[in-house]
Formats: C-alpha cells, structure tokens, sequence
C-alpha cells in the first residue's frame, strides 16, 4: 500500500511539472530590439533628439533597485536631459553586451511587447576621475512601437562615489613615529641579525603573506613563509638591511585600518659565488588592534636574486 501511495505521489508530481503554458514568444531579433539598440547608440552619441524618437510620449524611466513604491519615474524630457548630462560630464561613454549575452524580445499573447537587455556601462566621469565600470540589467516595454517604459536595475554605489569626490575628504591620519612602525623596524633588523625567532614574534598566528610574484589571491601561512626564508639564508647571507627614506604608518577612518609602509635596501652575499646583491623592497604591513601583524605584502623582485 505504502509503495502503491509513493508511486501516486510522484506521478502527481511528475503531472504538475509537466504541465505548460505558453504565453507568448522569444525572439532574439525582431524590430523592437532593432529600435532598443538604436536608441543605445543614439544615448552613447549623446544625441538627444535622436533617443527622444524613439520614446513614445508618455515614457517613463524606472530604477528597478528603489524601494520607493510611489516613485514615478522619469519623464521622456527628464530622460533626454540625462542624454545630456551623460554626454557633457562622462568620457569614453560605452553601453556594450556583456559577454554572451544578447537582447530578447518577449511578445506576449496579449499583444504586449517588452525587450530585456544584459550590458556593461562604461565611462570615467570627466571632474573626479572615478570609472564606471559596472553590468546592467535593461526591460524596455512598447506601446504604439515605441519606448513607453523602461525599467533599469544595476549597482548605483558608483553614483556616491562620485558624489563624494567632489569634496577633500580626510581618511585618517599618518605618522611617521608609531609603535608600528617601531615594530617593522624591529622585525627587520632581526632579520638582519639571523634572530628568526625575534622576528617571527610581530606577526598573528595567522598572518598571510602575499608579494607580486604571486597569482592575484594567492597568499601563504606563518609556517609557510618561516621554511622559504630558511631556503634563501641557507644560500644567501645577509649583510645588512638598510632602511630607504622613512617608514609611514597610516592609521585609516575607513574600515579602520592600521598600515605600515615602509622602503629598504637589503644586501646580500650569494654563498655559492660571493657575489654581492642590492635588492630594493617595499613591505606593506597591517597590523590589529593588539599590535600584531596580520597581513603582509612584500614588493620584491627575485630577479635580483638571479
């Protein structure tokens, strides 16, 4: 009875997913998407007149992400007025398909014909310098073989950003004497000196350690890093460790950050033919809030080494 009642259930379920309804088409050309595209080119050009042709006259534009519910949208004028303001403050202004994706054009049974469009907008705006480089998600309805809404959904933050830059803004403050910085100083000239274990000591547990040598993401353990910089003193001895300049420690607002930069000459002798070696290095390193180095990030280049 039991299996008779489980193969009832599925075959039930099996009739309820199968069961279809069509409502209309999918079309990957068709005019509306010809006049779509058209009026892309046209908003890219900054060719106000030209967008407003193909907008029917009571068009209106709709941020699909505002919560507003009694938002009403932006008029046809007020849309070809941003045609304008996207011409005379955005440089290198492109609205291409994102990759693999292409317009379609769903006409539905009723008549109703909406085009939804997957792109990427690009641009630098001209006074702060701030890219544009975000995807965006288009649905264009028709009425009378026009534009009469569109609905545009896409990560608005670079809008703030922009907004933002038009004043000096400070983020913090940087010093040039710091515990920190003490710290870094520390570490190095233990280094120098072969005190691995002294060293070791200003860095968390579970600090990661990246350089530029590396794939972007990649970054190595505590332990990890302790077994390669056994490899290079075992064929390099190192003769000093000269600072460049002076370190700076920045002690970020946002996101409360806590970094020291700072710039050295190591020196070196290869065991193996004597030969001496001026390696230049930049070390960037963040620290927590108890004084321990977290990540660290070194700039340098093994050719030296070569």
């Amino acid at each position: 009875m039991k299996k008779l009642f489980l193969f009832a259930c599925l075959m039930g379920m099996a009739a309820s997913f199968g069961q279809t309804k069509k409502n209309g088409t999918i079309f990957q050309e068709h005019p509306a998407i010809t006049t779509v595209n058209s009026m892309t080119e046209a908003f890219v050009a900054g060719d106000s007149e030209k967008v407003g042709s193909y907008l029917h006259e009571d068009f209106r534009g709709y941020n699909g992400s505002d919560p507003n519910k009694d938002a009403e949208g932006s008029t046809k004028e007020q849309f070809m007025n941003q045609v304008n303001f996207w011409k005379n403050n955005i440089s290198y202004l492109s609205i291409e398909p994102s990759p693999g994706a292409y317009p379609d054009a769903l006409e539905y049974k009723d008549g109703q014909i909406w085009v939804q469009t997957w792109n990427h907008l690009r641009g630098v705006h001209n006074t702060t310098g701030v890219k544009i480089d975000v995807p965006v998600h288009r649905m264009y309805r028709f009425k009378d073989g026009k534009i009469d809404m569109m609905v545009s959904y896409h990560n608005e933050r670079v809008y703030w950003e922009i907004g933002q830059s038009f004043e000096d803004r400070e983020n913090g403050t940087i010093y040039n004497h710091h515990d920190n910085i003490n710290s870094v100083r520390r570490l190095m000239h233990a280094f120098e000196h072969g005190d691995m274990e002294t060293a070791y000591s200003f860095f968390d547990e579970n600090c990661r350690f990246n350089n530029l040598e590396m794939a972007r993401g990649e970054s190595l353990s505590l332990d990890e890093v302790k077994s390669r910089n056994q490899e290079m003193m075992d064929n390099f001895e190192i003769n000093s460790i000269d600072v460049v300049g002076y370190p700076d420690y920045l002690e970020y607002d946002l996101r409360d950050g806590k970094t020291v930069q700072s710039w050295w000459n190591i020196r070196l002798t290869r065991k193996s033919d004597k030969k001496k070696i001026v390696m230049p290095a930049l070390y960037i390193h963040d620290f927590n809030d108890d004084g321990k180095i977290i990540r660290s990030s070194a700039y340098v280049s093994s050719k030296w080494l070569d």
